[in-house]
């Protein structure tokens, strides 16, 4: 039976592979989300995996996933455990079990009239790391620390990035209003 320790021992092994390996710079993420016909689920594609997200019968969904608010939760506490993992195996923690908790709020009301003081975006991110290991409280604070230092989702939701957005007229409207594929008009 293969335990955590023994997964940290070849993440280890494979961080120290690749830093030998020249770095290739930044890498293009890329993500393509379809709206569904009839039903308005997201399908996520991402290189060759697939998420669906959907909403509650509240908001004319199905339920079939979970919610754009609730996968950010889910995206920050995939990353925060990968990273406890990376320094765990760098700096050779010992773990045995390892669980994130994530939890945030989103309020709707957000977009209702008179509501200004209300943020459109889920907020309140917080988690808490669930960690079985022999090592001290200084090495599992040090771990923390370098937790903190580099997630990239953590740190990106704690130092927002510009976003910039297009849009672009497919299939007939395009057509109709003589505005080429490649002609974008800028959102704000």
């Amino acid at each position: 039976m293969s335990t955590l320790r023994e997964y940290l021992a070849h993440k280890r092994a494979a961080l120290l592979a690749r830093r030998e390996a020249p770095a290739p710079g930044p890498v293009p993420l890329h993500a393509h989300v379809t709206a569904e016909g009839r039903s308005g689920v997201r399908r996520i594609r991402i290189r060759d995996f697939q998420v669906i997200s959907d909403s509650g019968p509240d908001f004319a969904g199905y339920d079939l996933g979970p919610g754009s608010p609730e996968l950010q939760a889910g995206v920050l506490g995939s990353c925060v455990t990968h990273i406890f993992l990376i320094k765990a195996a760098e700096l050779e923690v010992p773990i045995d079990a390892l669980e994130v908790d994530v939890r945030a709020e989103y309020d709707p009301r957000a977009q209702q009239p008179g509501t200004a003081d209300v943020p459109v975006h889920p907020y309140g991110f917080r988690y808490e790391v669930l960690l079985d290991s022999p090592a001290s409280d200084e090495e599992l604070a040090r771990l923390h620390a370098e937790v903190e230092r580099v997630c990239p989702i953590l740190n990106l939701l704690r130092d927002p990035q510009e976003v910039s957005g297009t849009i672009v007229r497919a299939g007939a409207g395009r057509e109709a209003s003589g505005v080429s594929a490649r002609a974008a008009a800028p959102v704000s």
